[in-house]
């Protein structure tokens, strides 16, 4: 019989060592390699006596890719797509869920992941769906249930508290921590969708250790995976985050699962973001916004009305930029606050925006346009809670800091977009169409755009003016005059 083996796993990034070391090799992070056991399978002990690995049960699909197959002879066919009823959570799937596959909610604690997946799945009544709670009891469940489909009213003692039969025929809840018990279940029940909230919760009897610790992670979402594969039938696992990235985790299924979807957000808004960070049946750059609301999440449809603060007129240091994440255009308030430093030392501060280009942003600034920032205090955020990532956001934020700096308010109706190089240049950026017409939407009557993108449309069509610079001099001449 084959013997245990012992490995060392880095609960930050997942990477395995044969010995335990101090630092990472691949994330960098100190003393984050944790002792692990993995226990012998029937495939490695069979390997081990010589003999062919067995492949029954839930593993049956392994059988299958022991097969040599001709690329020719591999059917094309593309399976369709499961409506989830939800715009947001589609599109950042990329069109819906993909039978067969196997879908991490990852999240912080306390974000909104279990009411995010638990009012979706109230939505479905075509599909038969066991959701697996290792964390609430049914009463729980039930009592968000009620809260969810009845808008959030409260329900008396009195009052009934039966959810429509369309709701909740379809709709099983298991109440368990054993893996081996839910297959029981999912045998008997055949369900269509399994939901596990949360796979931390979940154990298996193969691996000698409490739920929640990196073995018993990794085994019972390996063994998800093997019966999504080979059934087809679809499972979304519900992990928790910290700050510190110290929870072994997502961090160790992101090579495990199919599609890693992150739900983000400050607790102190309103607002919740969905962002794909990989989708192997579609893209990552899609994003999704909620708000969340006394009776459960609410999609946004139009996130740049809720991102935009209602009166900032008079206001320094406040610029809106048209930004796109994905293929979705909104526009952002960008807030800037520029002080003289007060212990010497300037400090560099900016929530929802990478710091390290803001702080080669204030170099150009400096450099090219003249204007000292060396001893100043600069705080950079973006309004709503929001993390944005592209790059057509550098032009307001040099206008907000300079705003700021000068104490001269933008006047109102102004938007930009625009990468900014390290010579001073506007850069040009991609869906300007699609940015020059949310800020025409949105009832904004001038938009600075880079040079470069001012041929290859009609800019005739639009009624916003369009003002074209190539350097930031020039964007700055035109707001401040």
């Amino acid at each position: 019989m084959a013997k245990d083996k012992t490995a060392y796993v880095c609960s930050n990034c997942g990477q395995e060592s044969p010995k335990w070391i101090g630092k990472c090799p691949a994330c960098g992070q100190w003393n984050t390699f944790k002792e692990i056991r993995v226990a012998a399978s029937p495939v490695r002990a069979a390997v081990a006596r010589g003999g062919a690995p067995h492949t029954g049960g839930i593993s049956s699909a392994a059988g299958k890719a022991g097969r040599v197959l001709r690329l020719k002879d591999i059917s094309n066919h593309d399976d369709p797509r499961i409506d989830m009823h939800d715009e947001e959570l589609n599109r950042v799937l990329g069109g819906g869920l993909v039978p067969g596959s196997i879908v991490l909610l990852g999240g912080e604690p306390g974000i909104g992941k279990s009411t995010l997946s638990l009012q979706t799945m109230l939505h479905l009544p075509e599909k038969k769906i066991l959701y697996v709670s290792g964390e609430e009891s049914a009463h729980q469940l039930k009592m968000r249930a009620n809260r969810i489909l009845r808008g959030g009213a409260a329900v008396s003692k009195n009052e009934d508290t039966r959810t429509p039969d369309t709701e909740a025929d379809n709709f099983l809840i298991l109440c368990e921590n054993s893996l081996e018990a839910i297959f029981e279940h999912i045998k008997t029940e055949a369900p269509e969708l399994v939901v596990i909230d949360s796979i931390q919760t979940i154990m298996t009897e193969d691996v000698e250790s409490s739920a929640g610790s990196i073995a018993q992670v990794r085994e019972c979402a390996s063994a998800l995976l093997r019966f999504a594969k080979s059934s087809g039938v679809p499972v979304i696992l519900i992990g928790h985050i910290t700050k510190e990235g110290t929870l072994a985790g997502p961090k160790i299924l992101e090579h495990i699962v199919d599609t890693v979807i992150q739900f983000e957000g400050d607790q102190h808004y309103m607002y919740r973001i969905l962002r794909s960070i990989k989708n192997r049946f579609g893209s990552t750059s899609e994003l999704g916004i909620y708000e969340m609301q006394q009776s459960g999440l609410r999609q946004v449809s139009n996130p740049s009305e809720l991102l935009l603060t209602q009166d900032h007129e008079g206001l320094s240091g406040v610029a809106i930029s048209a930004a796109i994440e994905g293929v979705r255009p909104f526009l952002v308030e960008t807030q800037a606050l520029v002080s003289s430093a007060a212990y010497g030392t300037p400090q560099r501060s900016a929530t929802g925006f990478d710091q390290r280009r803001l702080n080669m942003l204030l170099a150009v600034l400096e450099k090219r346009v003249g204007f000292k920032l060396m001893q100043k205090d600069v705080f950079l955020n973006i309004a709503g809670g929001l993390r944005v990532t592209d790059m057509a956001m550098d032009l307001s934020i040099i206008a907000a800091v300079l705003s700021s700096n000068v104490d001269t308010p933008i006047e109102a109706g102004w938007c930009m977009c625009g990468e900014v190089g390290l010579s001073g240049e506007v850069r040009p950026v991609n869906r300007i169409e699609q940015r020059i017409a949310e800020a025409e939407k949105l009832g904004f009557t001038d938009i600075i755009i880079p040079k470069y993108n001012l041929s290859g449309f009609d800019h005739k069509k639009y009624r916003i003016a369009l003002h074209p610079v190539r350097k930031v001099e020039e964007a700055l001449r035109a707001l401040f005059g």
